[in-house]
């Protein structure tokens, strides 16, 4: 016997009636639907003054979705943010190409990459975005890495974001950084099984449709490769610049080197690179001791004919202030590891890049 597919359950959802008229599914009360192996999630979305009401109609949804063959599991949950809730980050149909585009309000939007994942892309981005705040920019932060969001965690941000309207969305905000992350719209715990267009029009939507406010810079936090979301970044926005990140050791720089001809090929100047995980300093004994090697990435950067922007170093407390919610800019400022970070943000605005 076969697992439901997610069309089957969708198909299930639409014989339910929704109290407002018509189906669960066309009174858009079905949110982050998620159909695998026999086990089947979604949220339903209501106004606070309306969970007495829709329990019965959870209730009625669940045991549909459990009558269904080959369906061992069913989860429904009832959330009660508010009578508009942020659109769906998932378009029923790719968006027509157009020309890269500025953001309104955003003055530069400026790219942090990697080749490969790994390599501590997403802690620099969010210890950059901080360190521009503290050097006095009006700073955003797009977490675009859709399959591993992570800045919500890194920034210590929670709470689903809120829409005025029910077409534009609401960031959240911490450490002087303005963020949005497709992590705030899903359970930390939910994997995204999303196909290219899918990853493109989310993409499209949070960089047009969150209220982004007035900003000097949105860094965007981008996976790791280069597929569908670095594509679609370079061709449909105006990316003023990129970062490209890597360890010193030769995997990571092969895979780097890749990134950087992406961007050449998409015409999105690479305004430097930054070797991560540069060496390590024994807190017991001073020892320093360069694991991943080093030099590698400003070798590669002489090679290719970029700036050489930072080395920043391998160190415990940079991880553990990322997995506490305050990067290490924010919780140690005066420490080595947060002034690397902060020299880093003060060469861009120097160089006009933030």
């Amino acid at each position: 016997m076969s697992a439901p597919t997610r069309e089957d359950v969708l198909a299930v959802l639409k014989g339910i009636d929704a109290p407002g008229g018509g189906d669960l599914v066309s009174a858009g009360l079905v949110r982050a639907l998620s159909v695998a192996n026999g086990e089947a999630r979604f949220v339903m979305e209501i106004a606070p003054s309306q969970a007495q009401a829709m329990t019965p109609v959870r209730d009625a949804a669940e045991a549909a979705l459990k009558a269904m063959p080959g369906m061992t599991k069913v989860s429904v949950a009832l959330t009660a943010h508010s009578d508009k809730a942020p659109p769906d980050l998932k378009p029923s149909r790719p968006a027509q190409p157009t020309g890269p585009q500025p953001v309104p309000g955003v003055a530069r939007i400026l790219a942090v990459a990697s080749g490969k994942g790994g390599v501590g892309k997403s802690t620099l981005s969010s210890n950059l975005a901080v360190a521009l705040a503290a050097e006095g920019r009006r700073v955003g932060l797009l977490d675009a890495d859709v399959y591993g969001p992570s800045q919500p965690r890194m920034l210590g941000v929670s709470g689903r974001p809120q829409s005025p309207d029910g077409k534009t969305i609401l960031p959240l905000r911490n450490h002087g950084v303005t963020m949005m992350s497709m992590g705030l719209m899903t359970n930390e715990d939910q994997a995204v099984v999303w196909r290219g267009p899918m990853l493109m029009g989310a993409l499209q939507q949070m960089m047009t449709q969150v209220q982004w406010g007035t900003l000097d810079v949105l860094l965007v936090d981008l996976p790791p490769g280069t597929g569908d979301v670095q594509m679609t970044l370079g061709q449909k926005f105006h990316v003023d610049g990129a970062i490209v990140v890597s360890t010193p050791q030769d995997v990571a720089l092969m895979d780097a080197r890749k990134g950087i001809d992406m961007f050449k090929q998409m015409g999105v100047p690479v305004v430097g690179m930054v070797e991560n995980m540069s060496t390590h300093i024994c807190s017991n004994c001073g020892h320093e001791e360069h694991i991943f090697g080093h030099g590698g990435v400003a070798k590669e950067a002489g090679k290719l004919g970029v700036p050489l922007l930072a080395e920043i170093p391998l160190h415990l407390s940079i991880r553990v202030a990322a997995d506490g919610g305050a990067p290490v800019v924010a919780s140690k400022p005066e420490g080595a590891e947060a002034q690397a970070y902060r020299a880093l943000a003060r060469r861009l605005v120097e160089a006009g890049h933030a």
